[in-house]
């Protein structure tokens, strides 16, 4: 078979890491089509729509169904930007998610006991997503996300799988280094670790942030959303400077920690990709598999639960009520504060603590500060059920509250103390250092951290209003503060005393912040 002229030649290839070929085919592919869309545009062959009438979207092929590309053979289609989500439960599935530069055909994942033995094989999903050109700002891009979905595994084991498609078996002596590996969740509750941040984007910031990440070997992340920035606009509009390829790079700066562990992310403001439906979420419903709750995971796929070990973990899609960027506010007709209720009341019963994480900031006195419409939407629902702990974005830096209930200080949480939520109220963190540009705190407020605590009495900040007016506030609750790059380490205890072990760590692995949180101690 002769080789096309847009492939790689087969001596060059042998040499090739999986990343360096990408890099190869995709600016060689990306000269020619920028050179057609280019013609096309001039001869008025492009309107920016979609059949459907829509500036874009996703489109979900069965598997094996996409078309053979033409131009480049399976083996030099290299995978990339794997990452690992669970099921609805974590236990027994897995959702498998990979990028490949240009569409292939049966691609698949092989998963078994030991690398060397992947022998059960998994078809695996095509979502082809088109982004249109905008004359004099972008060409057209066509992008191909691939899932699996694995079920029926055995809890508290750890699994090797390798993705691939025809022309590139990843259990072939030449594609064993991209094995990769997995573990379920135990059968019953174990003490473990999670991670979490928000506003990550592309950066050497970010990177280190996922190495420091990986050396926690965490049993899972969250995401608070805002996740690549693709959008740097985060307007929610389709006036939004937007670039989509930055997924690309995204996708391979995060795989070294994503693959292993499962990457589970919610819709920050920067998410809300408006060229793509329903609601700009398109291109997120392309990219991720995430458990399906019972919520409406194809229009709100940053909406979901799972309960792993002895904690229940919540994300929501914070666009729905936020009062600062109200481009999606409402999109849900009030179902998503309903399914909180209600998920929140069941959690509660089943797990020692509930985690709640999504983008805007309940509390917070940095740049965005405070949104109004999270507080009226859900806090009311927080209280009700008990909730132990509240993660956000958002806001690019790390702050801490003390104990708030009531909307005050239900008790002094400085660092090192515990705090009981059935007594004290919730613990709200801003952990939105992740790898963006930094933020700042209000002037003259200076960080306070472990080490170096600075205690003030109180806060000028503000909060975001229904009419999108800043509401001045002076506030007592803010009680730690750092204007750096960041993550939440949470270490969950299981047993006869559980109790929640939140960390906060610089980028450096040095740890800024660290409480405790226990139920009716």
């Amino acid at each position: 078979m002769d080789t096309p002229d847009v492939g790689i030649p087969e001596q060059l290839a042998r040499r090739m890491s999986m990343a360096e070929q990408h890099e190869y085919l995709r600016t060689k592919l990306s000269r020619r089509r920028a050179l057609v869309t280019a013609g096309a545009v001039a001869g008025g062959l492009l309107t920016g729509c979609s059949a459907s009438g829509t500036a874009g979207g996703a489109r979900s092929s069965a598997p094996g169904s996409a078309p053979a590309t033409g131009q480049v053979h399976g083996s030099v289609a290299a995978p990339f930007g794997r990452h690992l989500a669970f099921g609805a439960d974590p236990k027994t599935q897995m959702r498998i998610s990979w990028q490949v530069p240009f569409a292939v055909r049966k691609p698949y994942v092989r998963v078994g006991l030991k690398p060397g033995e992947l022998s059960r094989k998994i078809e695996a999903e095509v979502r082809d997503l088109h982004t249109p050109g905008l004359e004099g700002r972008r060409f057209a891009v066509d992008q191909y996300y691939l899932h699996a979905a694995l079920d029926g595994l055995r809890p508290g084991t750890t699994y090797y799988y390798g993705v691939g498609h025809d022309g590139f078996d990843p259990a072939s002596r030449t594609r064993l280094s991209t094995v990769g590996t997995f573990r379920t969740a135990p059968a019953a509750p174990e003490t473990f670790v999670f991670t979490a941040f928000g506003d990550q984007g592309v950066s050497s910031d970010a990177l280190a942030n996922d190495r420091v990440i990986l050396a926690r070997h965490p049993s899972f992340h969250l995401h608070a959303g805002d996740i690549c920035y693709a959008d740097t606009t985060g307007h929610g509009k389709d006036s939004d400077i937007y670039d989509p390829t930055v997924w690309d790079q995204f996708l391979t700066q995060t795989e070294s920690v994503a693959k292993s562990v499962p990457w589970m992310v919610t819709t920050g403001n920067h998410d809300m990709e408006a060229w793509y439906s329903p609601n700009g979420y398109g291109g997120q419903a392309a990219r991720w598999s995430l458990p399906d709750s019972g919520f409406d995971a194809q229009n709100a796929p940053g909406v979901y639960s799972f309960t792993y070990g002895n904690v229940g973990i919540v994300a929501l899609d914070a666009n729905d009520v936020s009062y600062e960027i109200p481009a999606n506010k409402g999109y849900t007709d009030g179902r998503q504060t309903a399914w909180l209720d209600k998920r929140l009341g069941e959690l509660r019963g089943a797990a020692d603590f509930v985690v709640v994480f999504f983008h805007h900031c309940a509390y917070s006195t940095s740049t965005h500060a405070s949104d109004g419409g999270v507080r009226d939407a859900w806090l009311p629902l927080f209280t009700k059920h008990q909730v132990d702990l509240v993660i956000n974005g958002h806001n690019h830096v790390y702050e801490r509250t003390d104990a708030i209930k009531g909307g005050a200080v239900g008790k002094a949480v400085p660092v090192g103390a515990s705090t009981d939520p059935t007594r004290d109220g919730i613990v709200y963190v801003t952990a939105g250092g992740a790898g963006k540009d930094l933020y700042r705190f209000p002037e003259g407020v200076k960080d306070s951290y472990e080490g170096k605590v600075a205690d003030r009495e109180s806060v000028d900040t503000f909060h975001w209003t229904e009419a999108r007016d800043r509401n001045r506030d002076t506030v007592e609750w803010s009680r730690v503060r750092y204007t750096g790059f960041s993550f939440l380490s949470v270490e969950a205890q299981a047993g006869a005393d559980p109790r929640l072990r939140v960390s906060a760590l610089a980028e450096s692995g040095e740890r800024i912040d660290h409480f405790e949180v226990r139920r009716g101690r």
